[in-house]
């Protein structure tokens, strides 16, 4: 259903039972998918590919250039997964030539005022609080939860199942599984609770504990740390995972709380 009011592009490509409230602006080279809602005064540019079942609120701008100097006008793309909610004012901003699009995951809730800048990663079921601040190419894996007025440096990776407190500067890595809080941003312990309604059960939330005990309780640096990880817990999905992020990180990781 398309209100009069409304303009889209005669090239976009709009599937059955997406819903256009009135003042919105669709351009060419658009793809959405069925069964979405796009509330008034949306704007979406040349290169969105958004999924079915999304909900975009008003004032939503979707693929607009990004705001970095090295574009050059190349044809990017924004990718938004199905069933996501995209918040009142949420800007998502296309690609660079660096990785060519900008990408958010389904089940994923963007509140008001989120920015997401040139060719960032967002996860699967991923939570971002009222005016979470992007910056370029960031990674944030499926299921983490970043609380409001936060700001990601760029190239910041965060791991699955991570929860940030609100307020928190990231200019570090923040491993899976983990608690972040405090200024400056440091670990908190592991995100339990999460990890318990997503059904980690309490002998697995116990492992990863046992992990992050080598790692931020036992005065060993990173590497010693891994070592001892490997050499005495035995290898699973989550402890490899784990030491598999430590081992990639190109920012550094996120410090202790008695780190100096």
């Amino acid at each position: 259903m398309r209100q009069p009011l409304s303009y889209v592009h005669p090239d976009a490509q709009i599937a059955e039972n997406v819903v256009i409230e009135p003042f919105v602006t669709i351009d060419k080279d658009v793809i959405i998918g069925k069964g979405t809602w796009i509330g008034s005064n949306v704007t979406i540019m040349s290169g969105a590919r958004i999924g079915e079942n999304c909900k975009i609120f008003p004032g939503a701008v979707i693929a607009a250039e990004p705001q970095d100097l090295k574009f050059a006008g190349e044809k990017t793309l924004a990718i938004i997964g199905n069933n996501t909610t995209i918040r009142e004012c949420v800007t998502i901003n296309r690609g660079t030539v660096s990785k060519g699009k900008t990408v958010v995951g389904s089940n994923t809730l963007l509140m008001a005022y989120v920015h997401i800048a040139h060719d960032v990663v967002v996860g699967d079921n991923v939570i971002l609080a009222n005016s979470v601040q992007v910056a370029g190419e960031v990674v944030i894996e499926d299921w983490a939860i970043v609380g409001g007025v936060s700001a990601i440096h760029q190239f910041v990776r965060i791991g699955s199942h991570a929860m940030l407190s609100g307020g928190s500067f990231v200019g570090k890595d923040v491993p899976p599984f983990v608690k972040a809080g405090r200024m400056p941003l440091s670990y908190a312990g592991v995100n339990s609770i999460g990890l318990r309604r997503r059904g980690f059960s309490n002998e697995k939330i116990n492992e990863i504990q046992e992990v992050y005990r080598f790692i931020y309780q036992r005065g060993l640096n990173n590497k010693k740390a891994i070592e001892r990880i490997e050499a005495e817990m035995p290898a699973s999905k989550e402890r490899d995972e784990i030491i598999l992020f430590y081992r990639s990180s190109e920012r550094g990781l996120m410090k202790g709380y008695f780190d100096e």
